[in-house]
């Protein structure tokens, strides 16, 4: 499976999944850090993809949503953006509701 198809897997099996530079748990950049922690804030589990430690989807990943930089987070099947959008979401209280309702909607 080419890292194309690897990725649209990843965003279209999880509700919410984070493409990052490390792990939630050992962020290797601050803006990976940041929008991994207003996800764990959102109190869900999520789903990510640590694009370090696999290069063809960290070369690939740009090209799937036009979108070039790290970390892109997807909420049902769709690009919600990267790390400002992410806060800016977050501090609204929007992350939160379009975290729940796309888990919601995969149990359901």
């Amino acid at each position: 499976m080419d890292a194309l198809e690897r990725i649209k897997q990843h965003v279209e099996s999880h509700p919410v999944v984070i493409f990052m530079k490390g792990t939630p748990q050992f962020p290797m950049c601050g803006f990976s850090s940041r929008a991994a922690d207003a996800l764990k804030q959102c109190g869900q589990e999520f789903a990510f993809v640590n694009v370090i430690a696999d290069q063809e989807i960290m070369q690939a990943l740009p090209q799937f949503a036009n979108w070039p930089t790290f970390p892109q987070i997807y909420i049902d099947g769709e690009l919600v953006g990267g790390c400002d959008i992410t806060l800016e979401l977050a501090q609204s209280g929007e992350l939160k509701k379009m975290v729940d309702e796309a888990i919601e909607k995969r149990k359901g």
